[in-house]
């Protein structure tokens, strides 16, 4: 079986084991506070535009994202996150756990909107009882989105211009950013995030790293005592190198940004042969998760050689499919699928 259900199945890029076992001997200092944390912040520093920045290195997806929802907002104010949003779906109310509402908007292609935060925004602020509601105070996307789809520049200085206006965060889930800053179309960089964002991830876990998210902290409400708030949230990891060395590794000589490209590219290969063959593509994007519409007898088909994810049935009975390529994605497994998907 030929996994493409996510991409986090395989350990870690070589040049990662490489570097754990040629130091696995040598003794660090705990809690992140070591050289090789020091040499991780420093490489991804260099790559965005030398702005003034916290970077600290957690474990996990979900536990960032709580830990630093629960640092940025007081008890009465909300999060606002498009209603496919990984916090909203997938992270088994981790924020509400926090504390804090979600305040979900439809998707569009994935993605929320500026004038769909201004519409919220607009709404507490011109409330005639806001000691009844919740304020919204944090904006949440995900780049990629949950659908693969990636926002661009003009989107994002939307978003940035709206969160001014009436005070609010802007906070990027960047789980999957290697493979939305490696994606053909897209035009935003590491600089871009750095200047529009207060704070972002990019992520390891799902980008050739063992685990880990490294978490950029621009705007100094969010920085003050932030490690407090990782300890209180057990996201403090007291063999700490072993996240920056991870990191210090991907960065290395554009490894990150290459992982994320030839991902892209794989996934492209495998849209190709879905629109040769004429199967719909639920949500086209260009990143390396491919949302594909099949009918109940071409999934039984491919699921006697490869695995991957249901998410969802359409009213006509057919089922959207996403198959996921990753960092460690060979060119051999693309070759059986597209073999696969040209003999339905």
């Amino acid at each position: 079986m030929i996994r493409f259900n996510n991409d986090y199945n395989r350990g870690a890029h070589p040049a990662i084991l490489e570097a754990l076992a040629r130091t696995n001997t040598d003794s660090y200092g705990g809690y992140g506070q070591d050289a090789w944390c020091e040499r991780a912040a420093a490489a991804i520093c260099a790559e965005l535009g030398g702005v003034d920045v916290d970077i600290h290195f957690l474990v996990g997806g979900t536990q960032v994202n709580y830990t630093v929802i629960a640092a940025a907002l007081r008890p009465y104010e909300s999060v606002v996150s498009a209603d496919t949003a990984h916090i909203q779906v997938h992270e088994t109310g981790a924020i509400e756990n926090s504390g804090h509402k979600i305040e979900t908007v439809p998707n569009i292609d994935g993605k929320l909107t500026a004038s769909q935060v201004r519409t919220l925004a607009e709404a507490y602020r011109t409330s005639t009882i806001p000691e009844h509601i919740t304020e919204p105070k944090l904006v949440f996307l995900s780049f990629p989105s949950e659908y693969g789809t990636i926002y661009s520049l003009a989107e994002l200085k939307a978003l940035r211009a709206v969160c001014d206006e009436y005070g609010l965060y802007l906070y990027v889930d960047g789980a999957r950013m290697a493979y939305g800053l490696g994606a053909a179309d897209s035009d935003v960089t590491l600089v871009d995030l750095a200047a529009l964002t207060d704070a972002f991830t990019i992520g390891g876990t799902k980008c050739g790293a063992l685990f880990g998210e490294a978490l950029v902290l621009k705007n100094p409400a969010l920085r003050r005592h932030f490690r407090s708030y990782m300890k209180q949230n057990g996201a403090l990891l007291a063999k700490g190198w072993l996240l920056g060395l991870q990191f210090a590794t991907l960065f290395e000589d554009g490894r990150y940004f290459a992982l994320g490209r030839r991902a892209d590219a794989l996934a492209m290969r495998l849209k190709a042969a879905c629109e040769a063959k004429g199967l719909p593509l639920y949500m086209p994007n260009s990143t390396n998760q491919q949302f594909v519409v099949l009918t109940e007898s071409q999934r039984d088909a491919l699921a006697g050689d490869f695995i991957f994810e249901g998410e969802g049935t359409l009213p006509d009975g057919r089922e959207i499919v996403r198959f996921c390529t990753s960092w460690a994605s060979t060119d051999d497994e693309l070759d059986a699928l597209c073999r696969a998907i040209a003999a339905l």
